[in-house]
């Protein structure tokens, strides 16, 4: 539904975006991850058709993004970071205007606008002044805007930043409902809504793909050191040394009274060792379980070497 080939664009010097591609398939929700000034907002920006790209391709819905841009855009609901919205303007008033935007019909917007009233929660506000209601509804109605025209394809950048936590779990709840109904593209630097959300993850730094794949699929790829924790009853003497000598083991750290965490060769488990320690030594075991490596871990594993002190400007607000 979205292909990207060899995406780039550069300020004067400054590479924001350094030849990316990636494919989003039909009915894929796709995660863009990346710390701040990675290039995420000017990739999104281009596969949007709001910023021309100094070189690649995109093509959404089977429309090359240049070539044939009215047919692509009309395929393409779009939430940028910041929305931008008439804040005079009653929530239905604004919809009606974004559907002449969109070039719909009368006819056409009057079936559409209760329907995205009621995808996005907003029926108990349709007729409220924009400009009194919280940031969290806001978000809605831009994301009403955004589908008011039945794209096919689903764009959001950052759609939860600034959100306290109760508005943050009602838009994920959105858009795991509004992903169910189109392919959806979703950029953030917050790990939790792609674990939530997203079949699969596109992580860019310095604007690079430096890893791809589902979340499950990367934490076989970039597996690390195991940690067991381990909770024994009464700090029982010489615990640590015996744990350290189970197969697998690299070391142990006594990280409170009879609490201990092991570290371990990637890709061991040596849980069933410790359990029959434990029987063995008449050790009473209050707690077992192992860490797998985490989409964090991978994420600060990959994007932790030397940052450059340049950021890509228009993440920073420098650049339009």
């Amino acid at each position: 539904m979205i292909e990207v080939q060899n995406l780039t664009r550069k300020y004067g010097d400054f590479t924001a975006v350094d030849g990316i591609s990636f494919s989003v398939g039909d009915g894929e929700i796709v995660g863009m991850l990346g710390p701040n000034g990675a290039g995420k907002t000017t990739a999104i920006r281009m596969i949007t058709g709001f910023l021309p790209p100094t070189d690649g391709q995109v093509s959404v819905a089977g429309h090359d993004l240049f070539e044939a841009k009215v047919d692509a855009r009309r395929n393409i609901g779009y939430l940028p970071e910041h929305v931008a919205l008439y804040t005079e303007m009653r929530v239905s008033e604004y919809l009606a205007y974004r559907a002449t935007l969109e070039g719909m019909t009368r006819a056409e917007a009057n079936q559409a606008i209760p329907e995205v009233l009621s995808d996005c929660l907003l029926e108990q506000v349709r007729r409220q002044v924009i400009g009194t209601l919280s940031k969290g509804f806001r978000q809605r109605v831009g994301l009403a805007a955004a589908i008011l025209h039945q794209p096919e394809v689903l764009v959001l950048d950052e759609p939860t930043v600034g959100l306290d936590p109760k508005q943050i779990i009602a838009i994920r709840e959105l858009i795991r409902k509004l992903g169910k109904q189109r392919t959806l593209l979703l950029s953030t630097h917050i790990l939790p809504e792609v674990e939530l959300l997203c079949d699969r993850v596109v992580i860019i730094d310095k604007g690079r793909v430096i890893a791809e794949g589902t979340p499950e699929s990367l934490r076989q790829s970039w597996q690390g050191e195991g940690v067991v924790t381990v909770e024994l009853k009464g700090s029982p003497d010489a615990a640590a040394d015996s744990l350290a000598a189970l197969p697998g083991v690299v070391s142990v750290a006594a990280a409170a009274a009879g609490r201990y965490e092991l570290r371990c060769r990637p890709g061991s488990d040596p849980r069933e060792e410790v359990f029959g320690a434990a029987v063995e030594k008449g050790w009473t075991l209050l707690e077992l379980a192992l860490r797998q490596t985490s989409l964090e871990d991978i994420f600060v594993r990959l994007t932790t070497s030397d940052r450059s002190p340049e950021a890509d400007p228009t993440e920073s607000g420098e650049a339009n």
